[in-house]
C-alpha cells in the first residue's frame, strides 16, 4: 500500500517537508502525489522543482479528488481549521502544521470529525518523532533519572518582526509559534495535565505576545518553567531533572541533533542529505513525522500513540490559558 501525499500550499514549510520526504532513502512506500496552492503558477513551479505529478486548481479539487490519501497542510494558522475540516469531510487523512487550530474549541471539533470519519489526524509536532526524544523517553522509563521533578525550556529567536508571528490576523504570537514546542516538551516529560498554569508576557501593538514566561505546576510538586522570546536569542535547550540527575536536549531542542544523558555522555544523530536547500534548521527531520503518519494510516490508526488526540487537546487548552492570561484574543475565541 503506497501512501499518497497531497501538499496544501507551496510555502517554506511545505518545501521543507517535501524535500525531507523525497530525499530520504528509507521513506518506504509513500509518495508526494499532488500539490495545490492559492496561486496555481506557484503550485506549478513547486511541482516542477519537486517532481510532483499532479497540480490541482484548488484545495477543494484536491480534497474531492482521488489522487491522494493524506493531506499535509502547511497553510497559515487561521486556515488550519477550515482546510483540515474540508479534507477530513472529503475522506482524507490529515497531518496539519502546528498549531492544529487557533483554540481548544476548533481543535476539539476537528478531532471529533476525525473520530467520526475514522480518519487519521495529527498535529505536526515533529519533535516527538526525533530519535533523541525516543532515546530520552527510554532513559526515563529505565528510571535512570529517578523521580522526575523539574523541567526547564528556553526558546528565543529573533522573529518579532516576521508577519506570521507579529500579526493577529495571521494567528500570530510567541505561544502559538514557538511556545508549542516548549509546552509539548513539558507534556512529553510529565504526561498528565498541569493543575495550575501561570503566565506573564509582553504584547506588541497588534495585540499578540512577543515574550512569555510560563510556569506549569503538576501533582506531586513537579514544575516546568518555560521562557519564550522573539526579540532575543536564548540558549534553546530543554532540561529534565530527576532525583538521580539531569538530562538535556541540546540546542535546538525542538529538533535536536544531540542529547546529553544523565551520565554526561552525549548521543548524536545525523540527518540525511537532501536534494534542495532548506528554509528552517534541521528540516530534514520532518521526514520522521511523515513516516509515523504513514505507519499509522497503514495500521488503521486515527491517532499516533506518540502524539495522541488527548495530547493535542491538552496543548490547545494550555495555549488558550496562556493567551488569556497575557491578553491575546482572537476573533474565533
Amino acid at each position: 500500500m503506497t501512501i499518497r501525499w497531497g501538499i496544501v500550499t507551496s510555502g517554506k514549510i511545505t518545501h521543507d517537508f517535501v524535500n525531507a520526504v523525497n530525499s530520504y532513502p528509507k521513506k518506504g512506500d509513500q509518495v508526494i502525489a499532488a500539490v495545490a496552492a492559492r496561486n496555481k503558477l506557484r503550485a506549478e513551479e513547486f511541482a516542477k522543482l519537486h517532481k510532483i505529478a499532479k497540480v490541482y486548481d484548488s484545495y477543494e479539487d484536491m480534497a474531492k479528488g482521488n489522487e491522494i490519501d493524506v493531506a499535509y497542510i502547511g497553510a497559515l494558522n487561521p486556515d488550519h481549521y477550515r482546510l483540515s475540516k474540508m479534507f477530513l469531510e472529503c475522506g482524507k487523512h490529515v497531518l496539519c502544521e502546528k498549531p492544529l487550530c487557533l483554540n481548544y474549541k476548533e481543535t476539539e471539533s476537528l478531532i471529533s470529525i476525525a473520530r467520526k470519519k475514522k480518519l487519521f489526524l495529527m498535529e505536526a509536532i515533529w519533535s516527538r518523532f526525533n530519535p533523541l526524544y525516543i532515546s530520552l523517553e527510554k532513559e526515563i522509563q529505565s528510571n535512570n533519572l529517578g523521580d522526575l521533578q523539574f523541567v526547564e525550556v528556553n526558546f528565543g529567536v529573533l522573529i518579532a518582526d516576521v508577519d506570521r508571528l507579529s500579526k493577529k490576523e495571521l494567528g500570530g504570537g510567541a505561544v502559538l509559534d514557538i511556545g508549542i514546542y516548549a509546552l509539548q516538551f513539558a507534556q512529553f516529560i510529565f504526561k498528565d495535565e498541569p493543575i495550575k498554569t501561570t503566565a506573564v508576557g509582553e504584547l506588541n501593538d497588534d495585540g499578540v505576545d512577543l515574550i512569555d514566561t510560563i510556569v506549569l505546576e503538576y501533582k506531586g510538586g513537579r514544575r516546568a518553567v518555560i521562557n519564550l522570546h522573539t526579540k532575543a536569542k536564548l540558549w534553546n535547550k530543554a532540561t529534565v531533572v530527576g532525583s538521580k540527575g539531569r538530562a538535556t536536549i541540546e540546542e535546538p531542542f525542538h529538533f535536536p541533533l544531540t542529547l546529553t544523558h544523565v551520565n554526561g555522555k552525549q548521543e548524536n544523530i545525523t540527518l540525511h542529505s537532501s536534494n534542495h536547500e532548506y528554509n528552517f534548521e534541521n528540516s530534514a527531520g520532518l521526514v520522521y513525522e511523515a513516516i509515523e503518519a504513514a505507519r499509522c494510516i497503514k495500521a488503521g490508526l486515527i491517532e499516533s500513540p506518540r502524539l495522541t488526540h488527548q495530547d493535542t487537546l491538552i496543548l490547545a487548552k494550555l495555549r488558550d490559558i496562556v493567551r488569556k492570561q497575557v491578553g491575546v484574543n482572537f476573533d474565533v475565541d
